[in-house]
């Protein structure tokens, strides 16, 4: 399809009319995208729906509001037939197993506390659906996301979406300058939830008042411990739950039961000070407690690394940026000094509390809402 150069840019930034334009959308048969797969068939371009199959748990596909299970593909097509596009669905469970699922489960067992939608973005959906759209001759991919994708001096940035409450910009990270500049999200602008769900509605889409999703995919009840159980069978072995000068407490029915900075459910009452969990040592079994302030963290090593910056990550000792170590808590003030392109170690200048390993550190511009990338804590060792 040969860009047609005396053609206005269209909306997904091609020069060319809508029609020769093709999108592939990548719908899980919520809301969102299935608005952004209406909004764009609207707009004449030639639109492809995919949704992928990711898993079946059996009790998982009865879980009103759990992505991509049989309720969600059925949405999915369903928004496809009364818009007139093609849908396909792709069976990706053993690949959804293989990169997400298989290390959820050891990350967790090796006492992190794992972010799977991340690396579902990162290994799947940016990854083999982004050649799937390629392979069908696409000219981009568009999601539903809540993140903006905006041109810069030096090609497309990542941004943080209008909607502070509904910005994913924490999910989305690792996605490469390549990747990006292949993806669309249109959702990203816009103030609000509520005006998606208009824009449903103004369609006459049946998923225009579907629930929000508020579980991982493959855990549609939020109890991480019973599927790691299931997967990886044996691994709630009990322990003793140690205070960290050494006193043993109490006995635990596993560490997978446990995350750090928790402190309801200890089992360890009667104490004169409250505890929570600082450190979860899956060697010895030990889950770790010990008064708040041991919660708080300064320093944070930071590996594999995808960097959005204009400029190599090494050609400067120091970053000051903002970085959000939690999906749940503000970007804030941080250094930010590379050992290498994919390591560094990151300074918190107030600490944070409940750092964990297996969560994202994600870098943002002090000034506006640019994403710069970010990176995996770890323990560093």
């Amino acid at each position: 399809m040969a860009l047609d150069t005396n053609h206005p840019v269209n909306l997904l930034g091609f020069a060319k009319p809508p029609s020769e334009t093709r999108v592939v959308v990548a719908m899980s048969g919520g809301v969102d995208s299935s608005v952004v797969a209406a909004y764009l068939a609207d707009q004449g371009f030639d639109v492809v729906g995919v949704t992928l199959q990711l898993y079946d748990h059996g009790a998982a596909l009865a879980k009103k509001g759990a992505c991509c299970a049989g309720i969600d593909i059925h949405d999915a097509r369903r928004v496809a037939e009364e818009r007139g596009f093609p849908h396909y669905v792709l069976d990706y469970e053993n690949i959804f197993k293989d990169a997400v699922i298989d290390e959820f489960a050891d990350s967790y067992l090796a006492g992190a506390t794992p972010v799977p939608c991340i690396r579902c973005n990162e290994r799947v959906k940016f990854k083999d659906l982004l050649e799937t759209a390629k392979d069908l001759e696409a000219d981009c991919m568009a999601t539903g996301h809540y993140i903006q994708r905006k041109m810069g001096e030096h090609g497309p940035e990542l941004h943080s979406a209008e909607d502070a409450n509904r910005d994913q910009s924490y999910f989305l990270f690792s996605t490469t300058p390549e990747q990006l500049n292949f993806l669309r999200f249109p959702l990203g602008h816009l103030p609000s939830k509520d005006a998606t769900r208009e824009m449903a509605a103004q369609y006459g889409l049946a998923v225009a008042d579907k629930p929000d999703s508020q579980d991982i995919c493959f855990v549609p009840d939020g109890n991480y411990a019973s599927v790691i159980e299931k997967l990886r069978p044996g691994a709630a072995e009990p322990g003793d739950i140690v205070h960290h000068d050494g006193r043993v407490l109490g006995k635990h029915e596993g560490v997978i039961h446990y995350t750090i900075g928790q402190r309801r459910g200890l089992g360890i009452g009667g104490l004169s000070e409250p505890l929570y969990v600082v450190r979860l040592d899956v060697d010895k079994k030990h889950v770790v407690v010990g008064p708040k302030e041991l919660l708080a963290t300064r320093k944070i090593p930071v590996r594999e690394i995808n960097w959005l910056g204009d400029q190599p990550f090494t050609s400067q000792k120091e970053w000051h940026l903002k970085v959000k170590v939690r999906s749940t808590r503000p970007p804030r003030e941080a250094i930010i000094r590379p050992l290498s392109e994919t390591t560094a170690e990151v300074e918190l200048l107030t600490p944070e509390e409940g750092v964990s390993p297996g969560q994202a550190c994600v870098f943002y511009a002090n000034e506006d809402s640019r994403i710069f990338g970010g990176g995996w804590i770890w323990r560093g060792y």
